[in-house]
């Protein structure tokens, strides 16, 4: 019996130097998550026929425990590189059903699609023509990387002062070439709908106490002429609702403008003897390229653009589950749901039991201090050799017994 014991004891430690080489092997493996052994007493009669003298038989490795730790969070600056401060898994999809993992190694792929280091495509909750993310369905993130539409002009907000004191021009009629003909001008640049940019005009021209014209001209085209009135304060009484409307002639290039524009000059003023442009803004605007992505705490991925838009792509989805021992390990530090584990509870980062995405980081593993593996690493050895001195022992008796029984 005395063999048996020490040779269980010898598998024992074994497995412990087993289980620990795994653990140091990954002490650089992003998002790895280390395992201890769970070691157990071998008796080799029932539980029946035990009594005070029984005397075990061994020791035997009755399960692998996986140590679900936080593992300390290093910056790396990759725009799709995240990491979970707290509960939870990134949950991916390798084609055939959903992993999860700590690992926020992401890239995007030859398609735009966000994926880990073994293809699977992270799963994202899709933006909803509404507003806000469809959390009852999951797809994978796809990075817009074509350009982002053009808009044309409709709208340009006017804040400007002209003077009070101006005098009515004395050269008639208007014309945008002869600065005689009118009192001031503001430019800035519109675009089509294909994101064609052009140079429009607005021509201020006093007509009379209190009273202006103001003409819009675009890429020297007239668009029309509207009329503005003033009180005795200097507020802008007509419109009334402080828009103007203007009919630009259409490109020849194939784009178009809005049949109409409007020009919004509620903030326009009438003091003073100077006239001071004020802003102008207009929200029309070119096509752009994907210049960056950024992701919130809470996995809102956005995508910016070279023309200043933004857009929603989707809301990351982090899962968690009843029991974290149950998972299965599949390799590529990824895990599968099972029986034991129980299926998995989605929702969104920093919302209940969920922690926050970090971008720019990752999870290192948490076994990456090695001074700690190493010490068990020592015990594990001690018990080798321990069981192996008493394989030694009980092999010298047996010879010692065999040899006076042959005498």
């Amino acid at each position: 019996m005395a063999l048996n014991q020490a040779l269980s004891g010898i598998n024992a430690a074994q497995s412990e130097l087993n289980i620990i080489s795994n653990n140091i092997a990954n002490a650089g493996t992003v998002g790895f998550k280390g395992s201890t052994g769970q070691f157990a007493e071998v008796y080799a009669v029932t539980g029946l026929n035990l009594s005070s003298v029984t005397v075990g038989s061994g020791a035997e490795l009755t399960g692998v425990a996986q140590q679900f730790s936080q593992g300390d969070l290093e910056t790396t600056n990759g725009s799709l590189d995240m990491a979970l401060s707290g509960n939870g898994f990134f949950v991916v999809n390798n084609g055939t059903g959903n992993q999860y993992t700590r690992d926020g190694a992401f890239h995007e792929d030859a398609n735009g699609y966000v994926v880990t280091a073994n293809g699977a495509n992270l799963q994202v909750y899709p933006p909803t023509t509404a507003g806000g993310f469809n959390t009852s369905t999951l797809t994978n993130l796809q990075l817009n990387t074509a350009q982002s539409a053009a808009t044309a002009t409709s709208t340009i907000t006017v804040s400007s002062n002209i003077p009070s004191g101006a005098t009515v021009p004395t050269t008639t009629p208007f014309s945008p070439t002869d600065s005689t003909s009118y009192n001031d001008a503001s430019t800035l640049t519109v675009y089509d709908s294909q994101g064609g940019a052009h140079s429009a005009t607005i021509y201020y021209v006093k007509t009379g106490n209190n009273a202006w014209n103001a003409n819009l001209y675009i890429d020297g085209n007239s668009a029309g002429t509207a009329a503005m009135t003033f009180n005795s304060a200097g507020a802008l009484t007509t419109p009334a609702n402080g828009n103007l409307s203007f009919t630009p002639v259409q490109p020849t290039n194939g784009a178009s403008f809005p049949a109409t524009m409007t020009v919004n000059v509620t903030n326009t003023t009438q003091f003073g003897s100077a006239y001071a442009p004020g802003t102008l803004n207009q929200n029309g605007f070119q096509a752009g390229v994907l210049d960056n992505v950024t992701i919130g705490t809470n996995g809102i991925v956005t995508a910016i653009y070279s023309n200043n838009q933004t857009t929603q792509l989707g809301q990351i989805a982090v899962a968690n589950f009843a029991n974290l021992q149950g998972l299965q390990q599949v390799g590529n530090n990824q895990w599968v749901a099972t029986q034991s584990s129980g299926t998995a509870v989605l929702g969104t980062a920093s919302v209940g039991q969920y922690g926050n995405i970090e971008q720019g980081q990752l999870e290192t593993s948490n076994t990456s201090d090695t001074t700690a593996q190493l010490v068990s690493m020592i015990q594990a050895q001690q018990d080798y050799q321990a069981n192996s001195q008493m394989l030694g022992t009980v092999n010298s008796l047996s010879q010692t017994l065999f040899q006076a029984v042959s005498r």
